[in-house]
């Protein structure tokens, strides 16, 4: 008989059983906090440290590693905590000016007040037909009827004294009456618009009669704690039993935490959100649905599904009416998402013939590029070094996370940080600052190696960090981060290849999503993360995702363009032939190989030498 331990974790104080043989990691999962784990808990990161208290002694342990054999008392430092971090929400108006000239405002969901005719012996229709003729006769709609909703319609008809208000949801051509109440409804319908990161969630809540958001939050992927980047996650689904439905139950979590805080803020219930559009990358939008995502990372990295099928809010357990829609953005590709259809709708100019290009960099860079004619994508895998993860000093976007960082000519070194006081490491767009900042000031070459022998080189000293340790940077962190920028620029090189364009026929750089809304563009031309073009020719688009899963909410007609348009875009498979990994390997210099091509760098003489 296998038997089981309380195991505590402070400073929290809470207390669960856990079997014995069980990690410290999934301990944790159980009390309901949740601990860092990039590798998925495969004990290579070394994010995931605690401190087993035994009386007097304190000692460090990976958690992923460690075993529960016994009662236990362990105690979570700050940065092993997956802690809310920057994230970008949908803004509370946007204009819609423009958007209202092309699509017709058609909600996914709407309530529509009905004066029934009151039956007598000479006019018995039954209850049912009774409202769907006046919903026909005053509204226009065509409907059918949930279950659920027709078992409480008779009571609820002779309550109003057959005065009522219908909520119809309405999505590719389908409308279902989902719930009934009598009398004149106070409150209008709410939808929720959903961005499943791979890092972080993002909801909006949309007044769906008006069209306003009206309010928003953000917060981490609970997923995290199963590993930083899909491919783990996968892995995590396919050899852990009951992985897939563990990863299934987190994003739901990670969603209804949201909804629940913005519910309570705003007077209303569960039953008040009657429709919900997702977008998500292909992996994320696997797991979110429960569909297993096997197949995504194995060659020919073909998925389940590219337009996934309309569920009802209870089969996604979702903090919503049970039979509200939720409806999820298609994908393109296996590695091209319902994000990136969502965000190239919400951004991209639909009647442009100049050339765009889209940039979603995240765990993985996803690229866009053409104009109201073609359209071709790709992804490039940037792992996750960009999101803290990968580079012993990383840290994601977080409060004490170093945003800006410089180096003077005799080394000395001022940054800022996120939120004020000590720094605990370096976000996404610090580390691109510092790369640019080393070169500048000497201190690597520009294939990354510290020079002098300086290594790893000191960024923070111990008694400054909010760690209680240095924080440094090494050179493998370096070549790791040499990775991640090349992975990008490799992808935009060889898509423009394909279709025989160069960088100067791009008339405008769209960057999306969180990471992308702080990358200071002159450090990322300076590294060549990014083309170097003029920087005007550089806009920040924010949360794009979000904004085209609110438009979806709001029109029907913009959600049919979202499947067209992710229909119409050519996906470019870089791992096919040798191209990709020849400008990779080019790419793996500061900021280049070939300096001709960035060339308002070329009289620059990087460490001042």
């Amino acid at each position: 008989m296998i038997s089981s331990h309380e195991v505590i974790f402070l400073p929290d104080d809470r207390k669960t059983e856990v079997t014995e043989g069980k990690s410290l990691l999934e301990a944790a999962r159980l009390a309901g906090i949740d601990i860092s784990s990039p590798c998925g808990g495969k004990g290579t990161c070394g994010k995931c440290t605690v401190i087993v208290l035994e009386g007097e002694q304190r000692t460090e342990a990976l958690s992923c590693l460690t075993n529960v054999a016994q009662n236990m008392t362990v105690e979570i430092p700050d940065e092993s905590r997956l802690a809310n971090q920057k994230v970008l929400l949908l803004e509370k108006s946007f204009d819609e000016s423009e958007f209202w000239q092309r699509y017709k405002r058609s909600p996914a969901a709407g309530k529509y007040f009905l004066d029934l005719v009151k039956p007598d012996l000479t006019d018995n229709m039954n209850d049912l037909d009774r409202l769907k003729t006046a919903l026909k006769n005053t509204h226009g709609i065509s409907a059918d009827i949930s279950i659920d909703c027709l078992r409480e319609l008779p009571e609820v008809i002779r309550k109003g004294d057959f005065e009522l208000t219908v909520t119809v949801s309405s999505y590719r051509g389908i409308n279902e009456i989902i719930a009934a109440e009598p009398g004149k409804a106070e409150k209008p319908a709410y939808g929720a618009a959903v961005d499943i990161g791979t890092t972080t969630i993002a909801v909006s809540l949309l007044n769906l009669e008006t069209g306003e958001a009206i309010d928003r939050e953000g917060s981490y992927n609970k997923q995290a704690t199963y590993g930083a980047d899909v491919i783990s996650r996968i892995i995590h689904a396919d050899e852990n039993k009951g992985g897939l439905e563990e990863l299934k139950e987190a994003a739901a979590d990670s969603i209804n935490g949201l909804l629940k805080e913005m519910l309570q803020r705003n007077g209303l219930t569960q039953n008040d959100i009657a429709a919900v559009v997702c977008g998500g990358n292909t992996v994320m939008t696997h797991l979110f649905l429960g569909v297993p995502p096997t197949y995504l990372r194995l060659e020919p990295y073909i998925p389940a599904v590219v337009s996934f099928p309309p569920v009802k809010g209870r089969q996604t357990a979702l903090f919503v009416h049970p039979d509200a829609p939720v409806l999820t953005i298609p994908s393109v590709a296996s590695y091209v998402g319902g994000d990136i259809t969502a965000g190239v709708f919400a951004t991209l100019p639909d009647d442009s013939e100049e050339i765009n290009l889209f940039i979603d960099v995240g765990t993985n860079g996803e690229l866009v590029l053409g104009n109201s004619d073609w359209l071709v994508t790709c992804s490039c895998s940037a792992g996750p070094a960009f999101e803290g993860s990968g580079v012993g000093c990383g840290a994601r976007a977080i409060r004490g996370a170093i945003d800006r960082i410089e180096i003077s000519g005799d080394l000395k070194i001022s940054y800022s940080v996120i939120g004020g006081g000590k720094p605990l490491g370096l976000c996404g767009s610090g580390l691109i600052c510092l790369l640019s900042e080393m070169l500048d000031a000497g201190i690597i070459d520009r294939v990354g190696n510290i020079k002098d022998g300086n290594e790893p080189f000191l960024l923070v000293p111990k008694e400054d960090s909010a760690t209680g340790g240095d924080i440094a940077i090494a050179e493998s962190d370096i070549k790791n981060l040499l990775r991640a920028k090349a992975a990008v620029f490799a992808g935009i090189r060889s898509m423009l290849s394909q279709v025989q364009l160069s960088v100067s026929d791009i008339s405008r750089v769209y960057i999306a999503g969180g990471f992308g809304s702080h990358i200071n563009v002159t450090d990322a031309i300076r590294i060549g993360l990014l083309p170097d073009l003029p920087e005007d020719r550089y806009e920040y688009v924010g949360n794009s995702c979000v904004k085209g899963a609110a438009l979806g909410l709001l029109s029907s007609e913009a959600l049919r363009s979202m499947d067209d348009l992710a229909g119409r875009m050519t996906y470019i498979e870089l791992s096919v032939g040798n191209q990709f990994m020849d400008e990779f390997v080019s790419a793996l210099f500061i900021p280049h190989t070939d300096i001709s091509l960035f060339p308002s760098l070329a009289g620059e003489k990087p460490g001042k030498e």
